[in-house]
């Protein structure tokens, strides 16, 4: 199953900068791993912002809500969630 999801991350202002780098670290090398494994599919940054928008290839929305919750910056993101099915004037063969 396919599903965008948009992060916006809003850290706390107080948040000591080692603490928010680990994070930021922790969290970049998660989301290779899924991307190296497909089930992070693409990444998107939204240009000014401390947000993206991302394509996730999951088995279904459990699966999803694992994955998200497993990311460490989770606490401080605001996520939208939008399940996506193959549009039927698609010109292309596959979804990749």
């Amino acid at each position: 199953m396919l599903f965008q999801v948009t992060m916006n991350v809003q850290l706390p202002p107080a948040m000591p900068g080692a603490e928010a780098d680990q994070l930021k670290l922790r969290e970049k090398e998660l989301a290779a791993e899924l991307q190296r494994d497909g089930r992070w599919r693409h990444l998107w940054r939204v240009a000014g912002r401390y947000a993206n928008v991302s394509i996730f290839d999951v088995s279904c929305p459990a699966e999803l809500h694992e994955l998200l919750t497993s990311l460490p910056l989770f606490p401080y993101m605001e996520i939208s969630v939008a399940a996506l099915c193959r549009h039927p004037s698609s010109i292309h063969d596959d979804d990749r």
